[in-house]
């Protein structure tokens, strides 16, 4: 089975602004500044002050640190230094993908003495339908390896929807990680705002990795990640305004743009669909008959003409496509619109693939005729099944 798509450019955090809006609602975060240069980065150091500060690259990937974009300074000369190293310079890790993500901006951030270092996040399980706290011991490092490999070490609490976290919970969960008194008070406290945080915000996920005890014996978040629900950016507009473009696919930030639903993957064989379940669909028929999709593209209910045509640029963007398939159910506009609208967007866009259409719904037989009767790239599918294997067969064939 294909695995479901991210949400459309969906809002991400960095790591600064996270640890902002924590502050905001009074959970404990190093201080820190961020800087867009390296004299801003001394500069941050300096009106910090201390003995030691950490610099730390701002980008929308974990696995910062074992791909250098985590350094330890002990001077103003070493905050430069790896400041000036990592700024305009495309950070590559395990979640970022090989092209790697830009380094605009660097937090630099008070050294912390670090005791141990634990994991701590919030999300929503679409399974259960609650959020869900997880926490583990096993912190500072891949939380989706220790799931894998010592899932005994993930800890658990489902979220009532009316009665919230329960005091109960917050006690598991700290004697769980081995907290003492004093640090189950603390987490508790913590817990109780992030649960705060994540609704007000409407968060999708709320992640620190590490939460560390300090040496002082305290419970301090070192690291911030947050997730904004992108359809209720509506009511967030204050944190819409923090989003980074930069940090986002072209083309999915393009897709957004016209009202579209685009997912890049790394396949060859385009999708166009309207309906993201029909969409789904799509894409695991075509890997069950041995194809690799290259995208998600819901394109909606109203699949205009003018909508399909800069879908079609979209898709068309990414080198590795070599058939498209397109797959309308033809309910809220009719069949033999859609078919003048793909027809008219093939010729305008110079699609030079092959284009294998299926439709369905009002009007369909008229549809699939246009689609026959033209000179362009385009074939009709009987159904669902035949337009997953022509399409395969055509990426296969080049032709």
């Amino acid at each position: 089975m294909t695995p479901p798509p991210t949400a459309r450019c969906q809002l991400n955090l960095h790591e600064y602004q996270s640890k902002a809006l924590f502050a905001e609602f009074g959970i404990p975060v190093p201080t820190g500044r961020v800087a867009s240069t390296a004299a801003e980065a001394v500069a941050a150091a300096e009106a910090l002050g201390g003995e030691f500060w950490v610099v730390k690259a701002q980008v929308h990937a974990g696995g910062r640190g074992k791909a250098g974009g985590v350094k330890l300074a002990r001077s103003a000369d070493e905050v430069a230094q790896h400041a000036e190293a990592m700024l305009g310079t495309q950070l590559v890790t395990h979640q970022s993908g090989p092209e790697g993500l830009p380094i605009n901006t660097v937090y630099v951030e008070q050294g912390s003495s670090i005791d141990r270092e634990l994991y701590l996040s919030l999300l929503v399980d679409r399974d259960t339908e609650r959020v869900v706290i997880m926490a583990s011991a096993a912190g500072g490092m891949d939380i989706e390896k220790v799931a894998e490999e010592t899932p005994e070490k993930i800890l658990t609490a489902a979220l009532h929807p009316a009665a919230g976290l329960a005091d109960y919970q917050s006690r598991q969960i700290g004697f769980g990680l081995g907290l003492d008194k004093n640090q189950q008070r603390e987490l508790a406290d913590i817990l109780a705002k992030l649960v705060k945080l994540f609704h007000d915000c409407d968060a999708s996920l709320v992640e620190i990795n590490p939460l560390i005890t300090t040496g002082a014996g305290n419970v301090v978040a070192l690291d911030g990640k947050i997730n904004v629900e992108d359809n209720a950016l509506f009511r967030q507009k204050a944190l819409e305004e923090l989003r980074d473009e930069a940090q986002e696919d072209e083309k999915e930030r393009e897709a957004r743009d016209h009202d579209l639903n685009y997912v890049s993957l790394d396949g060859n064989i385009a999708c166009m669909v309207n309906g993201a379940g029909l969409a789904m669909a799509t894409m695991d028929l075509i890997k069950l008959h041995g194809g690799e999709p290259a995208n998600f593209l819901d394109v909606g209910g109203g699949a205009t003409a003018e909508r399909v045509t800069e879908a079609f640029k979209i898709i068309l963007a990414n080198e590795k496509v070599e058939a498209i398939l397109v797959n309308i159910f033809g309910g809220i506009v009719r069949c033999d619109l859609i078919a003048e609208g793909i027809i008219a967007a093939v010729r305008d866009v110079g699609v030079e693939v092959p284009v294998v259409v299926r439709l369905e719904g009002t009007n369909v037989k008229r549809g699939r005729k246009l689609l026959a009767d033209n000179d362009l790239p385009i074939e009709a599918a009987d159904d669902l099944t035949d337009a997953a294997m022509k399409v395969i067969a055509k990426a296969g064939s080049g032709s």
